[in-house]
C-alpha cells in the first residue's frame, strides 16, 4: 500500500464515529477543482508512510478509535487494498471508503467480502457534463457507465453510504442540480460541499484557471431544487 498521509483523529469524516483518515496516492481522474493535486498527480515517495508504522499506530488506538477512513486519490486503484482492509478488520475497526465510483466491480467485491461499512461517493456533476468535471478527455461514455453502475449499487442499499458534490461556482448551475436530483433520486444522504481552494488544485497546475465556491444563498437554493428528489440533501462546510 502506498500511504501518503495520516490524520490521526477526525470527528467529521466518518459520521457518528471517531476515526483516523488514511490518504492513498494516485487517481484516474483529473478533476480541475480537486484540492489534492500532490496526491493525484505525483505523490512524493519521500512522504510515504510504511505500513508497519501505520499499523503500529492503529494497534495503539484500539478501543480509542472506532474506525478508519480510506481516501485519496482514488483508493480502489490500490491493488493491495483488500489485504490491507482485512488486516484493519482484524484489529476491530470499521471502514469508511471514499471513492469516485469508477470501479464498481471492485466496490461490489469489497462490500460483499464485508470489508467496507460506509461509502462516500463523489458525484462530480450532472450526467451530461461528467467527463469534463472529471478531467477525462477519452472514454467518457464508458466512464459514466461505470459511475452509474456504482450509483445504482449504492442506491440498492447493499452498504451504508452517502453521495456528495463539491460545489464550484464556475461549474454548477440550477439545471445541473435538477439533473443530479433525478439521477440519484431517493438517495439516503446527499451533501453539497463548499469548495475550498487549497492552493494545490489539479487545474491550476496546467493553466491559470481559477475556481471559487458557490455562495451560501445559492447553495441553499440548490438544496431546495434537490430536496423533492432527495429529502436528505444538506450543506457541508458552510457556516449556517
Amino acid at each position: 500500500m502506498k500511504i501518503y498521509g495520516l490524520q490521526k483523529l477526525t470527528l467529521l469524516d466518518y459520521p457518528g464515529k471517531t476515526a483516523c483518515t488514511i490518504f492513498l496516492g494516485g487517481c484516474n481522474f483529473r478533476c480541475p477543482f480537486c484540492h489534492n493535486a500532490s496526491l493525484v498527480l505525483g505523490p512524493d515517495p519521500a512522504q510515504a508512510i510504511a505500513e508497519e508504522e501505520l499499523f503500529s499506530f492503529l494497534k495503539k488506538r484500539v478501543g480509542l478509535l472506532d474506525g478508519i477512513c480510506i481516501t485519496g486519490g482514488e483508493p480502489l486503484l490500490s491493488p493491495d487494498l483488500e489485504s490491507f482492509l482485512t488486516a484493519v478488520r482484524q484489529l476491530g475497526y470499521t471502514v469508511k471508503l471514499d471513492t469516485n465510483g469508477s470501479f464498481p466491480k471492485r466496490l461490489q467485491s469489497l462490500t460483499a467480502s464485508g470489508l467496507i461499512d460506509y461509502v462516500a461517493m463523489d458525484i462530480k456533476h450532472a450526467p451530461n457534463f461528467y467527463s469534463d468535471a472529471a478531467g477525462i478527455t477519452v472514454g467518457g461514455t464508458a466512464l459514466f457507465s461505470s459511475i452509474d453502475e456504482s450509483v445504482h449499487f449504492l442506491l440498492s442499499g447493499a452498504v451504508d453510504y452517502e453521495f456528495r458534490t463539491t460545489l464550484v461556482g464556475e461549474l454548477h448551475r440550477e439545471e445541473d442540480m435538477e439533473a443530479i436530483g433525478q439521477w440519484i433520486s431517493g438517495a439516503k444522504r446527499y451533501y453539497l460541499q463548499k469548495f475550498v481552494d487549497s492552493g494545490d488544485l489539479v487545474g491550476t497546475k496546467a493553466s491559470s484557471v481559477s475556481f471559487h465556491p458557490v455562495s451560501f444563498s445559492l447553495a441553499r437554493h440548490f438544496c431546495d431544487i434537490l430536496r423533492p428528489h432527495i429529502p436528505s440533501t444538506s450543506l457541508r462546510g458552510y457556516d449556517q
